[in-house]
């Protein structure tokens, strides 16, 4: 007989061991659910956060403020558009982790990149 929460397991946040009885359990800890919190938490913040330093949305930003002379209305007006737009994102990334499997979804976001880069190339190259 097996105990498992398998929502759990496919996180990876269970731990497993054998009673004396010889049933194998699992079970989830606060501890490892605490951990996976801060890592996913920890890895997100900082990859965005470096993705979008002196990206155009910054630039804008930093000209809107400079012309409006009311800088915390820039932010407060920004803070919201970003929070909107990584709302949308995580939502479909959501959806689509329901409807395809990782593989899949890693295929069609390379390919997908890699027609906008020709995109851009083109474009660059139609100017000179």
């Amino acid at each position: 007989m097996e105990i498992r929460d398998s929502k759990a397991a496919s996180r990876g946040d269970c731990q497993s061991f054998e009673t004396n009885t010889g049933v194998k359990a699992e079970v989830t800890t606060a501890t490892q659910r605490q951990n996976n919190f801060w890592l996913v938490f920890s890895s997100t913040f900082i990859t965005i956060f470096l993705a979008e330093m002196g990206d155009k949305t910054q630039l804008v930003t930093l000209l809107m403020s400079a012309e409006s002379q009311a800088p915390w209305i820039v932010f407060i007006g920004a803070a919201f558009a970003l929070i909107a737009t990584s709302l949308i994102g995580v939502s479909i990334g959501y959806w689509l982790s329901k409807k395809l499997s990782p593989k899949t979804l890693d295929l069609s976001v390379a390919i997908l990149l890699l027609i906008i880069t020709a995109w851009l190339v083109g474009d660059i190259l139609s100017l000179s």
